[in-house]
């Protein structure tokens, strides 16, 4: 740990540390996690010291009078001189925990968390072996509330130790539970003492995570550990890409909990990143490859669908050329799977006919940043909400779609950091906002230039960023300051003051983070309302530094590497111009085969083209486009056109029913990889348990096709591929399997491994930003 300048003493033994650590953080960084035992304390809560049972002697000097103090909460001290195990610290230690014994339920070897309870591991540390105490008045009789269904709870059990109270507080940020009464009376409440189901809880599990005891539990009894391995992964329900610790016997999933030593959400996930898995070995999964004939579907072996495939792809390419045949891939496989799949279609089939669900959601991003600030990604991380002084939140509902993110946001902005909300809804988070611009929807433009105006105005824009780090802004000056307020003001429907009120905020609190979502990507104007975001943060010199920076909420949880992979018909893996000779020159060069020239289709000219009969065959790579996609009709009738409909998928989705052939793809939990999720966080996915059936990893399956149709490839490993990504993608560089570790790396990574938390501080990827003028 760096900036260990100070020392004080423990147990007389020198020990270095930072300001403002704790005596509790200090011993247990230099001596072990069981140096000092706890009950009140958990890694991701403020220190409480309800419990007192972390309590150690204390003298500021040596041969000093001591004093007894709660180490988790006493900051540590130069030159102070700790004491933990005293005989006087230990018989209080011992005496504390016999009270909270004498009104606990003595029933451990048939409880829930026997082997995992810390009120037994801490009796234990502390050398209790019977309680001296005569039996008295107790709450052992409390009725368990067993009405949600996830989250269980038996208050006999609870020691009121007030973790499961914080978490729901400093973590969710919900308020759900509360404690009511007095002294011995105390007891923990949902809600206005409900049960966990009329509660207001969103089941996100923090509480049930947090508590020490198997007072609140869950269905899936996740903290018992009885015959269970542990294995690290990473979600998929969206762009935070939480990790996951997943137990597992016998090749079952038995619960989910969040590690607490996690960067990305640091013990907290939401209720689908913790008990949404039952899908893995649900019956309906897809279990053999099919296909098609006489308009039924029959089971396949894996050899036969190869073969029919690589004989009805080579004959449509022979008949109608490569730019007959399409492929869509898939932001919820991974970055190699998604690599591969590029790489297939590039230079297997001969065609740039690539895409993925960014097109209807988080393309006009990529296109935005790249044309502002040349790189299409995300400027900062999320940690940075701790440095920030305010935050700008357009288009998004982080607390309902990014839970995790969304509550971190929620608990900054309790605390009294600007929140600013344009969205057209009153959402979770405009309730903590201190400007809500609650315009008409579609015209974020119109209050973005507003903004804009009122910050050139009132002279708040950041002159010097702007003089040495931008390109153009006299142009955009000139524009802005032409608008007509009245104009916007009636076709935004916010009123003037309230926009000017929140641009002097957004320009004068310090540096403030912008987070953008689907309400501002989804529009026809979506590349355009992303530059004037830029714009925005370029104007007050909000890039480039802690807490500040333009970051979006990436809808599904490798949108960013699926884009990164060269999952576009115009860029390819790195980004790179599919049109540009001397690009082309080098991809050839590494393929190993001759490659186009012309940018192919996007999703919906690809559903254009196949009406018309010029694309003949697709592959869908884990996309449920007839699901997702606009005008169903539409996507049915281009489904409906093809000669060829190739599905991988998990499920019979409504897209797999129009297939011509299916195969069975296996889930994340089922295969090794990486994801980079909306912070540009490369992680390793690790595979769980045993594909189901005869499905296979989408990557696999990749591979086994192209070496089928005449190209070697080599076997799919996570490793294998990340090594030849890396040759390919410059700001994969650095980025190693083995090195990974539980953290991940945030691109660029350096070939020394060294990653990059915030972009552009020294300098943009086209030298200077560039600001646009966008009319509303």
């Amino acid at each position: 740990m760096s900036n260990l300048t100070t020392v004080a003493y423990i147990n007389d033994q020198p020990c270095a540390y930072p300001p403002g650590e704790t005596i509790l953080q200090v011993a247990r960084r230099h001596f072990g996690k069981d140096s000092v035992p706890t009950l009140c304390d958990a890694p991701n809560l403020e220190a409480y010291g309800a419990c007192r049972v972390c309590s150690v002697e204390v003298a500021l000097q040596a041969g000093g009078p001591r004093r007894t103090k709660a180490s988790c909460h006493t900051l540590m001290e130069p030159g102070m001189f700790i004491y933990t195990e005293t005989p006087e610290i230990q018989k209080l230690r011992k005496n504390i925990v016999e009270l909270v014994l004498t009104d606990h339920p003595l029933d451990c070897l048939t409880c829930e968390v026997n082997g995992n309870c810390e009120l037994q591991d801490t009796a234990a540390r502390v050398g209790i072996r019977k309680v001296r105490y005569p039996d008295g008045e107790n709450h052992l009789d409390r009725e368990k509330d067993l009405s949600h269904p996830y989250l269980t709870s038996d208050l006999s059990k609870c020691i009121l130790c007030y973790r499961c109270v914080r978490a729901c507080d400093e973590v969710q940020g919900q308020f759900v539970l509360s404690v009511e009464g007095r002294g011995y009376n105390s007891r923990i409440i949902k809600g206005m003492d409900q049960s966990f189901l009329e509660s207001d809880c969103v089941s996100c599990g923090a509480c049930s995570q947090a508590c020490p005891t198997s007072a609140i539990s869950d269905v899936f009894q996740s903290k018992s550990v009885v015959g269970q391995d542990k294995v690290r992964t990473i979600c998929t329900y969206c762009g935070v890409a939480c990790n996951l610790e997943v137990s597992v016997k016998d090749n079952s999933i038995l619960s989910i909990q969040a590690p607490y030593g996690a960067e990305v959400n640091s013990g907290h996930t939401c209720l689908k990143g913790r008990y949404a898995f039952s899908f893995y070995d649900h019956p309906d999964r897809l279990r053999h490859p099919l296909i098609r004939r006489n308009g039924q579907f029959e089971q396949a072996s894996w050899d036969e669908v190869y073969d029919y495939i690589a004989e009805r792809l080579s004959a449509i390419r022979d008949e109608n050329g490569p730019d007959a045949i399409a492929g869509i891939s898939s932001s919820r496989c991974t970055n190699e799977e998604n690599y591969l799949m590029q790489k297939f279609i590039r230079a297997v089939i001969g065609t740039n006919n690539i895409d993925g669900c960014a097109r209807v959601c988080h393309s006009p991003t990529a296109i935005g940043m790249q044309r502002t600030f040349g790189t299409g990604a995300a400027t900062n991380s999320i940690a940075d909400l701790k440095h920030t002084s305010g935050m700008l939140v357009i288009g998004a509902n982080p607390t309902e779609a990014h839970p995790v993110t969304g509550a971190k946001i929620k608990q900054q902005a309790m605390k009294g950091k600007t929140l600013i909300v344009i969205d057209p809804r009153k959402t979770e988070m405009a309730k903590y906002a201190h400007y809500h611009l609650q315009l008409r929807p579609g015209t974020n433009i119109a209050v973005l230039n507003m903004m804009m105006y009122y910050i050139i105005t009132e002279g708040l824009e950041d002159k010097d960023f702007v003089s040495s780090r931008t390109e153009g802004f006299e142009d955009l000056r000139r524009n802005i300051l032409s608008i007509n307020i009245d104009e916007l003001e009636e076709v935004s429907g916010v009123p003037r003051e309230q926009v000017r009120a929140a641009a002097i905020a957004y320009a004068t609190c310090g540096p403030v983070m912008s987070f953008h979502g689907l309400g501002v990507t989804e529009h026809y104007q979506g590349t355009f309302a992303v530059i004037q975001i830029a714009n925005l943060a370029m104007l007050t010199g909000n890039i480039g530094k802690p807490g500040c920076g333009v970051n979006p909420l990436r809808g599904q949880n490798n949108v960013q590497g699926m884009a990164d992979m060269g999952v576009q018909p115009y860029q390819g893996a790195g980004y790179l111009d599919v049109t540009d000779p001397a690009v082309i020159l080098q991809y050839e060069h590494f393929y190993g085969a001759k490659l186009p020239n012309h940018i192919g289709y996007t999703i919906p000219e690809m559903f254009d083209a196949a009406i018309s009969q010029q694309l003949k065959a697709l592959w869908i790579m884990g996309e449920d486009i007839v699901q997702s996609d606009p005008n169903t009709t539409k996507v049915i009738k281009a489904m409906e056109s093809l000669d060829l409909l190739i599905v991988q998928e998990i499920f019979m989705t409504e897209t797999a029913k129009y297939a011509h052939v299916i195969l069975p793809g296996a889930s994340f939990l089922e295969k090794e990889g990486t994801f980079t999720n909306g912070e540009r966080r490369i992680q390793a996915v690790h595979q769980v348990v045993k594909p189901i059936g005869e499905s296979k990893a989408d990557g696999q399956i990749m591979v086994d096709i192209m070496n089928r149709m005449g190209y070697t490839q080599a076997p799919y490993t996570a490793k294998g591929m990340l090594e030849e990504i890396s040759k390919i993608v410059p700001f994969f560089a650095g980025v190693k399997w083995e090195n990974l570790g539980d953290q991940g790396k945030q691109w660029p990574v350096a070939l020394d491994g060294k990653d990059t938390q915030i972009l552009h501080q020294e300098s943009f990827k086209r030298e200077k930003a560039l600001s646009f003028s966008v009319n509303s």
